[in-house]
């Protein structure tokens, strides 16, 4: 199973951007489908954008024009650039790799906190 690691997440001020990675420790392919989600506190996880095959994208409402999601196979890693933060974006974010044939796999998490 493909293990993933996030990173990049932090403090930052509303009106802020961070940018987040995930790192698979084996090789990506195109055909797998990415994806980021998140879980505030008290609440259930949620979608916050995909990217298949041909870099198709997909993203939550409550993230369109402030989120981007891209990859980068030859650096097993995909990214979450996330602009103009609110405090609403506060939230554990996960990335999640989904492989035909194989069970999904899931990072650990890294803590985004947006101050107000």
């Amino acid at each position: 199973q493909v293990q993933l690691v996030e990173s990049g997440g932090g403090l930052v001020q509303a009106g802020g951007s961070l940018r987040l990675s995930c790192a698979a420790s084996r090789t990506i392919f195109s055909t797998d489908v990415m994806a980021w989600y998140r879980q505030a506190p008290g609440k259930q996880r949620e979608l916050v954008a995909t990217i298949t095959s041909g870099n198709s994208t997909n993203y939550a409402d409550s993230m369109k024009g402030r989120f981007t999601i891209s990859r980068d196979n030859a650096k097993k890693t995909v990214y979450l650039q996330m602009n103009s933060l609110k405090p609403d974006d506060t939230a554990v974010y996960y990335c999640k790799l989904k492989r035909v044939g194989f069970v999904d796999s899931w990072g650990q998490g890294t803590q985004v906190t947006v101050s107000s």
